[in-house]
């Protein structure tokens, strides 16, 4: 589906066997399938500088069976591995949970191991997960991002809304004062249900628009507040064009690929991948701590090859201003674009948590013991020459019995969709 997401996507661009979509000039995943576009692998490598790097010495949670592992500083780092190598114990519970209680932090008990040699090289360490961000309709990508405070600010400036004595707090949904009050601001009312799920209706006061009509009677560029919620990120980039602290605000989330939410989408709607962007979008908005130890917990689950693209842009821009990133990953494409890679197993459980191989993904690549760098090997080779036309055994023509159809589908932003989709086939979507 595509060609976009959120309100540019819902249409279908292709449809039918793998070599059909690869054909199909219109598909962006025929491209990447083909090889006409594919992600790159950097040109240059930036080695590790001497000194600036931290050790874990004597790892032996879980299945780690003892190791010493170095880790470059202000490096993009993968951690690799087959399932249950030991990736997760040795970042997690050993790395992440050992900086934090030398910090004095509050943490779950961490990973058994000796000590974490150049731990006070970090100022600061970040553990950035697939756990949804928020449980209620409240909190929203304006919000989480601080965005919507100079949009507040600049609706309360406006001639009309001093003429009321509003205030910047008046366009906030959270407090009294501007919101409806009918639900509070959360433009939906609970229903609780006694043997099932609570049920959210859109508020019948607000119709879903969360202030008072006094509040939305206030209008910036012909828009009031309830509108600015509506818009894209990339219909608010081109809005608020003149507004540069409000385009600030917008870019880290168009650099993770996430342009097509609108400002007022509940985070709690968000996909597990989403949630993990916004979170990255989040810090690349802001001047984090020289030294920062960013990890990541297989950040491209979920991704499409452009949105792997697009990740990739923004960890390069982490590592330009000197931080640190450390990603448990089992995408080659990713793993490929690493500055230092530290391949675990070599196989998983009893059979892993020993070092394979480190070094840049060229090393990996070189090493027999390495599954991961079997995988490399191709991952690395210009993928150029890829024939486009793959001779695919030709489709069997499913009787409309065994067919399940979708006739008109147009929920959320799909497009009054009719789809068929066979029975005993293993189809992607």
């Amino acid at each position: 589906m595509g060609p976009g997401a959120g309100a540019a996507g819902g249409t279908i661009v292709a449809q039918g066997t793998v070599a059909e979509v690869i054909a199909d000039s219109a598909s962006l995943t025929g491209a990447f399938l083909s090889g006409r576009r594919r992600i790159l692998t950097p040109k240059q490598r930036r080695r590790p500088a001497p000194g600036l790097d931290i050790t874990i010495r004597n790892a032996r949670a879980h299945n780690l069976r003892g190791i010493d592992v170095t880790i470059p500083l202000a490096r993009m780092v993968c951690i690799t591995g087959v399932s249950g190598s030991g990736k997760s114990t040795l970042v997690e519970e050993v790395l992440h949970r050992g900086l934090l209680r030398r910090r004095g932090l509050p943490t779950a008990p961490p990973g058994e191991c000796d000590a974490i040699d150049g731990a006070e090289k970090i100022a600061e360490v970040i553990f950035v997960d697939q756990a949804p961000i928020g449980s209620t309709p409240r909190a929203n990508a304006a919000t989480y991002t601080k965005m919507f405070d100079g949009v507040r600010r600049l609706f309360a400036a406006t001639d009309h809304a001093r003429l009321l004595g509003f205030t910047a707090a008046t366009f906030s949904f959270n407090v009294d004062g501007g919101r409806c009050e009918t639900c509070r601001g959360d433009g939906f009312e609970q229903v609780e249900m006694q043997f099932l799920s609570d049920v959210l209706l859109v508020c019948a006061a607000c119709n879903g628009r969360r202030y008072n009509p006094d509040v939305l009677d206030v209008r910036y560029r012909e828009h009031n507040i309830a509108d600015v919620l509506a818009l894209t990120v990339r219909e608010a980039t081109v809005f608020f064009a003149e507004q540069a602290d409000i385009r600030q605000a917008l870019q880290p989330l168009i650099d993770v690929g996430l342009e097509y939410l609108t400002l007022g989408q509940p985070l709690s709607t968000l996909s597990a991948g989403e949630s993990q962007r916004i979170k990255l979008a989040a810090h690349l908005g802001r001047d984090a701590k020289a030294h920062t130890l960013f990890i990541f917990d297989e950040p491209t689950t979920g991704l499409h090859f452009a949105d792997i693209e697009r990740l990739l842009g923004a960890f390069a821009k982490l590592t330009e201003r000197g931080h640190s990133l450390v990603i448990v990953e089992h995408n080659v494409e990713v793993i490929k674009c690493a500055d230092h890679v530290i391949d675990l197993g070599p196989e998983g459980g009893d059979g892993g948590g020993d070092l394979v191989a480190i070094g840049t993904p060229e090393m990996i690549a070189a090493c027999p013991e390495s599954h991961t760098g079997r995988f490399l090997v191709d991952a690395l080779a210009d993928r150029s020459a890829i024939a486009t036309a793959v001779a695919w055994p030709a489709p069997t023509v499913v009787p409309d019995r065994n067919t399940i159809r979708i006739v008109g589908a147009r929920e959320h932003n799909l497009r009054n969709l009719d789809i068929e989709l066979p029975r005993d086939r293993m189809i992607v979507i």
